[in-house]
């Protein structure tokens, strides 16, 4: 079993379940989770957790999220792009410095409604299979944040569009709202995801390469390990008299200079244990989340080829940075 985090790129047509099932088919695996979905109509980067990689699906979503969208106005859809059915149609008689005032006014904290396509619950029922039956409710506006938004090109009615910005954010809502304050209506023509945090468009892989890589055996090197996506915590190896107490998932306790509020922990073998948060108060560093098995830690005799596939990585030596609890 493969565990760790793939950069998918996906591609127009699929939904994010669907590049869930076909990796499954692929790589021969279970336990796979995305990490934020994608409309079906939408591109690229789409951050895919595979094994004991799938605890970090929730960590994922809340990270910053790089797009970039075509915004056309002059038309105002019930989908807020341009796969839904067109409500009204108006002239774009906007000057290019009105539009990018109007752009430049979102940057920052806004609260925004979600659209009624969209996979968000309502008693119980998900938004869009509402709208399908012809019923719109009630939706509360959610505090979204928009820390960047770059004209890339402006050729009216469309204007292309960079956006950074934080989880739960609705781009198509965005291009919708635009149109609405420009008072000409708007939705979004077309929508590509360039970054998630650390992982970038240029360094994902599309379904079809991935399958190749696979079936090749090197597919591996393309997986950042869980360990890697923790860079800013510093790592801690532990002194062999602590491995009972990791290896059976319990806090590390520490005496002395505190290397940082959140670590990265360390078996004596330098098998990876997990995430560990600093308590004060009890002089201790308790698990945030564990990413290594009771399997990982019984002798190489007793493992069977298979079960030592299943095993996490074992870490290389620590840095001179490192700290080694003793």
């Amino acid at each position: 079993m493969i565990n760790g985090v793939l950069n998918v790129y996906k591609e127009k047509g699929y939904t994010s379940h669907d590049v869930v099932a076909k990796l499954r088919g692929i790589l021969k695996q279970k336990k796979i989770g995305h990490t934020g979905t994608l409309d079906p109509e939408a591109q690229g980067v789409l951050p895919v957790c595979l094994g004991r990689g799938t605890k970090l699906c929730g960590m994922l979503t809340d990270k910053r999220k790089t797009y970039r969208a075509v915004l056309h106005l002059g038309i105002e859809t019930d989908t807020q792009d341009m796969t839904g059915e067109v409500i009204s149609r108006c002239p774009v008689e906007v000057t290019r410095e009105e539009v990018e005032d109007c752009i430049r006014s979102f940057v920052g904290d806004q609260m925004q409604v979600p659209p009624m396509y969209s996979a968000l619950k309502v008693g119980g029922k998900k938004l869009y299979e509402l709208a399908r039956e012809g019923k719109e409710v009630d939706r509360k506006p959610r505090p979204v944040t928009f820390y960047e938004i770059k004209i890339l090109s402006m050729a009216l009615p469309l204007v292309t569009i960079e956006v950074t910005c934080s989880k739960g954010t609705y781009i198509r809502t965005l291009c919708h709202d635009i149109g609405e304050k420009l008072g000409c209506k708007g939705c979004m023509e077309s929508l590509l995801r360039t970054r998630v945090d650390r992982f970038l468009i240029e360094d994902s892989l599309k379904l079809s390469q991935i399958e190749k890589l696979a079936a090749k055996g090197c597919l591996e090197e393309h997986i950042l390990l869980p360990d890697q996506m923790f860079p800013d915590c510093p790592k801690i190896r532990a002194g062999r008299k602590f491995d009972k107490m990791l290896e059976n998932g319990n806090p590390l306790p520490w005496k002395g200079a505190v290397p940082g509020d959140r670590v990265r922990v360390y078996h004596s073998s330098g098998i990876f244990i997990g995430v560990y948060q600093w308590q004060k108060e009890r002089g201790q560093y308790r698990p945030e989340a564990i990413f290594s098995s009771p399997q990982d830690f019984l002798p190489l005799s007793k493992l069977s080829q298979k079960s030592s596939e299943n095993q996490i990585r074992i870490a290389p030596d620590l840095p001179e940075t490192g700290k080694e609890q003793t």
